[in-house]
């Protein structure tokens, strides 16, 4: 299984440095004024690229580029049979490619990625495991939802039909809905647990009493006037209250 991981990911590789060199061609031809609306890199496409009239350094990328490309090809070729071999060897292709959007080298890459599927009880540890379910952070009662954890295999996530953060495998996107909660139902195991003081917030002296509820000591207002003694009598040093 390690083997054929690393054959995969070694085509992935070869596949993104031609998609590289085909986009520097671009970028250099554009720098010009020149583009078609057909392909580059057939009959007609090199024939029209060799007869564009390109300072020596341009030509010369171009050139190179052209040159590792056919280079590139080979070898994408000779792997392509490998794997077309594999697939035909395994049974377990032939069940993914069912889904829609899955080729054969999309399902060897969830198979190569995944493993033993039997370490997965559910489908819902499996997403979990790929990095597909959304990150939640919740308090009381609040729960948030945002983007998907993108932990895992990075491979894994990239081999998804479409996009992976809208959860487009079928058998996962219906156990997600079946096993869905509320908010509510998440956090209904925290409701009756006392909730720990925020760190920042001074600690709470007076709380709040029902309306009901009576202590029994009346408030007394306090005297608009200047500061007295014991007694009654107006402090020196102070102005007594106009009459």
């Amino acid at each position: 299984m390690r083997q054929l991981r690393a054959l995969l990911r070694h085509r992935a590789s070869l596949v993104r440095l031609g998609t590289g060199l085909r986009n520097r061609i671009h970028a250099v031809v554009a720098d010009f004024g020149y583009d078609r609306t057909g392909s580059y890199w057939t009959g007609p496409g090199r024939g029209w690229l060799a007869e564009l009239d390109l300072p020596a350094v341009s030509r010369e990328i171009v050139t190179d580029c052209l040159t590792f490309i056919d280079a590139l090809a080979p070898a994408v070729d000779r792997i392509d049979g490998e794997l077309r071999q594999h697939a035909r060897a395994d049974p377990r292709v032939k069940v993914l490619t069912a889904l829609p959007g899955v080729g054969q080298f999309t399902a060897l890459v969830m198979l190569a990625e995944i493993g033993d599927i039997t370490r997965f009880p559910s489908a819902r540890k499996l997403a979990s495991w790929a990095g597909l379910t959304p990150t939640v952070r919740g308090s009381d009662l609040t729960v948030r939802h945002g983007h998907i954890s993108k932990q895992g295999s990075a491979w894994l996530r990239w081999a998804q039909p479409g996009s992976p953060d809208r959860q487009t495998l079928p058998r996962i996107r219906r156990h997600l809905r079946r096993d869905h909660q509320t908010a509510r139902e998440e956090d209904r195991h925290h409701r009756d647990r006392p909730q720990a003081p925020h760190p920042r917030l001074p600690p709470a002296r007076h709380r709040a009493r029902h309306p009901d509820q009576h202590t029994g000591r009346q408030r007394v207002p306090r005297r608009r006037h200047g500061p007295t003694d014991r007694e009654g009598h107006q402090a020196p040093g102070t102005l007594a209250p106009a009459a």
